[in-house]
């Protein structure tokens, strides 16, 4: 690798994905374009994403009510033309996928089903320092079951001095509370510092420990390969306005393995759309369940907000996720190379740039500033260079595949380095 623009343009050159850069808009600053590097916070808008929702809005127009039937798309069914492609994003079966709601909503719909604690199992294990919405989630289901949950979770910690947790961490943590275990959940990718878990791994310890596994993978849809079918995960959830670029507050997405379709013994908060479609419209006094993981939706589909995701989804699937994975591993992997170029030129003892990100992980790169902090992040923003920053001190950047290209990668150097030794 090297640092300079004819090597980046080289490789945009020859990136066979380069032309899908042109499939969105990108913000500006001062009149220029700005680097982006937070697709895992919110991605970029498809410039086919408003004639999607025109369309809905025009059928909406043209049909009143009966474009529930009639629009060109009819919103009766709306939410079945996003499975087959939301399911190969996600490696599963196309029963076992369902988009609704909102993630959180999601989750608890979910934990409704699998978290069915005992007197003898009524443990969570999760990470420590989950994100906010997990967490909440958790505790309310566990006080709402009657638990205490300081008592009920089990949070694990990455080892003194690591920013990552350990696969065999987790792994003891699930053998030593076997008895007591009745839900393994993690996010898939962890938000903070980018570390891709072994999915597979995890839930086939879980299983053996007499668990249901499930992941938030709100950072993970869209970002890597996943199989969770394969990999006989129970539940998943995830958002849709990250990688997946449906817009603030987009429709999320639902995993419900195959293995538990028929089991209508489990537990659901039930609602009309989750019911048969045959004899859906007979309002019949009994709710009759969907066989698929479309029985845990509760309400008809948010037809302008799916239209977004629509959008979206199209283009992954032209693009692929194979192709995207493997331009990810070398775009991240030409960002780490020029963070640690400039931290060659200017590191000194008390300001150098610490990447915490480890080996295993997908487009986001998370650095600690070390004796710059949230200063040096303002500047960025300044000098158009759009990243996230995340208490207490680390700047997340994230060089989607989709959009992003080797070019920016370089600017950003160039701007950091610049900010470095002004």
């Amino acid at each position: 690798m090297e640092n300079t623009l004819a090597y980046a343009q080289t490789q945009d050159k020859n990136d066979e994905l380069k032309a899908f850069r042109d499939k969105f808009y990108f913000p500006r600053l001062h009149g220029k374009q700005t680097v982006y590097f937070t697709g895992n916070s919110l991605g970029l808008q498809p410039k086919a994403t408003q004639d999607y929702i025109l369309n809905e809005l025009e059928d909406w127009a043209s049909f009143g009510v009966e474009g529930h039937f009639h629009a060109r798309n009819p919103w009766f069914s709306y939410h079945e033309i996003l499975t087959d492609k939301t399911a190969k994003i996600v490696g599963a079966l196309p029963q076992e996928v369902v988009m609704m709601n909102q993630l959180t909503v999601n989750l608890h719909l979910l934990l409704i089903s699998f978290y069915r604690p005992t007197k003898q199992r009524y443990k969570i294990i999760c990470e420590a320092k989950a994100f906010p919405s997990d967490l909440y989630a958790l505790q309310s289901q566990v006080k709402y079951h009657g638990f205490n949950y300081k008592d009920a979770l089990i949070e694990i910690e990455p080892r003194e001095g690591e920013k990552s947790l350990r696969t065999e961490d987790i792994l003891k943590a699930i053998e030593d509370n076997k008895n007591e275990l009745a839900v393994v959940l993690f996010g898939g990718i962890n938000y903070y510092s980018g570390h891709v878990l072994d999915m597979k791994t995890i839930t086939e310890a879980t299983h053996k420990a007499g668990a249901y596994a499930g992941f938030d993978l709100a950072h993970a849809a869209g970002n890597i390969k996943l199989d969770l079918h394969n990999w006989q995960v129970d539940f998943a959830c995830w958002c849709s306005y990250k990688y997946l670029n449906a817009g603030p507050g987009g429709v999320a997405g639902a995993f419900v393995h195959q293995k538990h379709l028929q089991n209508f013994d489990l537990p659901i908060l039930a609602g009309w759309w989750g019911h048969d479609k045959e004899t859906r419209f007979k309002m019949a006094s009994e709710f009759i369940p969907i066989p698929t993981a479309e029985r845990w939706q509760l309400s008809n589909a948010p037809v302008l907000s799916m239209a977004a995701y629509k959008a979206s989804l199209d283009i992954f699937d032209e693009a692929g996720m194979d192709r995207l994975v493997a331009k990810s591993t070398r775009l991240t992997g030409y960002l780490e190379f020029i963070v640690n170029h400039v931290n060659e030129l200017t590191k000194t003892a008390d300001k150098y740039f610490e990447v915490i990100t480890p080996a295993d992980r997908s487009c986001q790169l998370s650095v600690v500033p070390h004796g710059r902090g949230k200063d040096l992040f303002t500047q960025l923003t300044q000098h158009g260079v759009i990243a996230d920053w995340r208490e207490p001190d680390v700047i997340r950047m994230a060089p989607v595949p989709l959009y992003n290209s080797f070019e920016d990668v370089f600017q950003f150097g160039q701007i950091l380095l610049h900010l470095c030794i002004k």
